[in-house]
Formats: structure tokens, sequence, C-alpha cells
């Protein structure tokens, strides 16, 4: 067979690969990096059918297009079908707002609704010349491998965690003779997660016990239900903000995909939900840990409850997700200053952050160790590396195991 990537094969983001076999050809994921401007894959051709693995962005946000300009069936988990539309309808919103050409519109994404096809774990399609059956990939509620079975098995994992999580169990292995793996974090290792738990938990009451206010900007699919899991059992007047509060009543319309349906229930029954404007106001005067969307702090709620607290040295930001450069985020960890725009001014200001800001790491992605757990449990004979910034460390070591490396670059044809 012969794959080509259209993005996502040496930077993380914008997914996507082109498969053909026996003259069938199938597209995994087709996403956009949300970026500014965002950055897409290259142009895709028609195809047989289309498999995304879950529904983040990166993986999803082009597939209005392909669906509106071929009609293209896509394949993917109910939970993870109800989160795209949330998502790509938001994402066309955003570009309307930030003035950047909308690559597909409305109708697009009702076609691409349309034309999903619910598939969950265990079950077996048979297309383009494979069995192809989905697996638990970790990540998400929802999130697939695919083992695609031919004259050769594949497994295509889209994003993958092998430790559980609070919100979901990890990843097995699956046997293989070819391997398409992520290597977000090639020749990286995460903290203990269980410490950097303890010590979240533990940040928050210091600060709530010393009359401040603790900030948590999250992620709204996924890392928005990891950390009300987390912080679920705590006494305080907590509040929910942003678009994770609906994910997590998606996620509880299908607790099959969730690890622990009462804990999550639980959860968010704890957390007081912003509903209406005068939610808001209300939590501004009394909540005393917030849990809110936009996680790299570019947009959102997060920005009205950081203006609240941003010259409390009480008060803290404790961010748990991955900035990305050049995002509010990024800048608040390295200058301790965010940009901010009011209605007024056409350009954004820096604004000093004076209350306390701390970094927790809770990826929802595999690390350089767990990755070579995996891929050896695996036991490929080819190995392809993909999303990933840096693919060098974790090429090194799997080829000292004895399995061939592939290491394409977008829109270079190779042959497994």
């Amino acid at each position: 067979m012969k794959l080509k990537f259209l993005g996502g094969a040496e930077v993380v983001g914008k997914m996507g690969l082109l498969l053909q076999n026996k003259g069938a050809s199938l597209l995994l994921e087709y996403g956009m990096t949300a970026s500014k401007p965002p950055q897409y894959p290259l142009a895709a051709p028609p195809v047989d059918m289309a498999f995304l693995t879950h529904s983040h962005l990166d993986h999803c946000g082009m597939l209005p297009w392909l669906c509106g300009k071929y009609d293209t069936e896509v394949v993917a988990t109910p939970i993870t079908i109800d989160v795209v539309e949330l998502l790509v309808r938001d994402s066309l919103k955003i570009a309307g707002i930030e003035g950047y050409p909308k690559p597909f519109n409305q109708e697009d994404i009702q076609t691409l609704m349309r034309n999903f096809t619910p598939m969950t774990y265990g079950e077996i399609m048979d297309v383009g010349g494979f069995e192809i059956e989905l697996h638990p990939a970790g990540h998400l509620p929802g999130a697939t491998m695919y083992e695609l079975r031919g004259d050769q098995t594949t497994l295509f994992t889209g994003d993958l965690h092998t430790c559980n999580m609070r919100l979901v169990w990890g990843a097995h292995p699956v046997k293989c003779d070819n391997l398409i793996i992520e290597g977000t974090y090639a020749g990286r290792t995460h903290p203990d997660r269980l410490k950097t738990e303890y010590a979240l938990i533990e940040k928050v009451k210091e600060i709530v016990e010393s009359g401040g206010r603790a900030i948590l900007p999250c992620f709204a699919v996924g890392r928005t239900q990891e950390v009300m899991l987390l912080l679920k059992d705590l006494k305080y007047n907590m509040w929910v903000d942003g678009m994770g509060k609906t994910i997590s009543r998606y996620y509880l319309d299908r607790p099959e995909y969730v690890r622990n349906e009462k804990a999550l229930r639980a959860a968010k029954r704890r957390f007081r939900e912003v509903r209406t404007p005068s939610d808001r106001r209300r939590a501004r005067r009394e909540a005393q840990v917030i849990v809110t969307t936009g996680g790299m702090l570019d947009g959102g709620p997060v920005l009205t409850y950081i203006e609240d607290v941003k010259n409390d040295p009480k008060s803290a930001i404790l961010l748990t997700g991955f900035q990305v450069e050049d995002s509010n985020g990024s800048r608040l960890l390295s200058e301790g200053v965010i940009n901010v725009q009011n209605v007024k001014e056409e350009i954004p200001h820096p604004v000093k952050i004076k209350c306390q800001v701390e970094m927790y790491s809770l990826s929802a992605h595999a690390d350089h160790n767990e990755l070579m757990d995996f891929i050896n449990a695996c036991d490929p004979e080819k190995v392809v590396l993909m999303h990933s910034d840096d693919r060098q460390p974790l090429a090194q070591d799997i080829e000292a195991s004895g399995m061939e490396v592939i290491l394409p670059m977008a829109d270079e044809e190779f042959t497994l």
C-alpha cells in the first residue's frame, strides 16, 4: 500500500494521511491547526472513505471541507461525532470573529454530520482491501486506534495515552506488522502523574485557605472533565465555565466511553455551572475555584476571571495543558504578562500578571518511555512516526530495538 501525509507528519497538528490499497483510497484524519492564522493540510483528493480517531480540531477540523467538496463518508465513534459538530461550528465562528478566511460553511458542516458512520470499539468494517477494527486509544472518551488487517496488519494510533487517567482507561498494544504512531512527546517524559495530581490539589487548597481564588484554565474537550474529577472532593465554592460544561453533558449521555460514570456525575454536581451572564457575575463574586476555557488564555471566559485576580498575590492561575508558542499562556509563563484587547482597541496590549502562576502537566499523550513500551509490545517490523516536532530521539530508540523506522515528510509518498 502507498501512503502520503497531507499534514501532521513532521509537525504536531493539521493531521491527514492518505492511504491507497488495491485501487481504493482512504483518508485517516483531516484536521487544522488552530493557530493565528490557522494552518491547513494539503488539499485532499476524492477518497472512498475517511476515518477519524478523535474530536480535537487538529484531527477533525477540515472534514467539513472534505465532505462539502466530495460528499465523503466518515467513520468515527458516536461520542466523537457529537463533539466534532460543536467544535467545527465553533471554529467557523472564531474564524469570523478573528477575520480569517473561512475554509468551509454551515452547509458543509451539515453534510459532514449526515455523512458520519458511527462505529465503536471491537466493531469491524470491510473496506479498501482491509478488515478495519476499532480499539480504544486512551487520550479522550471515544478516541480510537484503527487496525487495518489485509496482506499485512497496520495499526494507526491517532493520539494515544497508555496510562489510566481519571476520565478514560489507557490504550493497550495491538500486535501488528506496521505501526503508524504519534510522537508528540518524543524525547520527553512526564513527571509522575499521581504526584502532579496531589501537588495540584494541595496548591488549590493552599490558595483558597489563604483567601485567594484558584483559576484553572482548561481545554474544553477532556481536560475540563479531568480537572473536575481531580477536584470533586474539595468542599469549596467551585464553578465551571465555557464549552467544557457542554462536553461533560455529552460524555454523560454516552457513559460507555468514560472510565467512571458515577465519578463524572459526582464531579458535575459538585461544580456550579455558569449558564447566564448573571451566573458569571455571581461566580466572579463568590467562586473560590474556577475551571474554565480557554486553556491557552487566548480567549474565552478565562480572561474575565484573570482580570479579577491579576493583582492579587493570594490568588493563582494554575495551568494544566500544553501552551503553544506565542499563546497568551506561553507568554504568561515566560514573561509574566498576557496580551489583552479592549473593545475600543485594535492592537492588544500587554498586562502584567501579579498573582501566582504555576504549571502542572496533566498531558493526555503518552511520553517517550510510554511510547517505547507500547511500540515494543506491538512488536511491528516497521514504525512510522508522525505528529511530532522532533522525531529523532524516538526514532533512535526504536532502531536500537531492531525495528525499521520511517520518518516521512508531508507530501512525500512511501510504501508499506
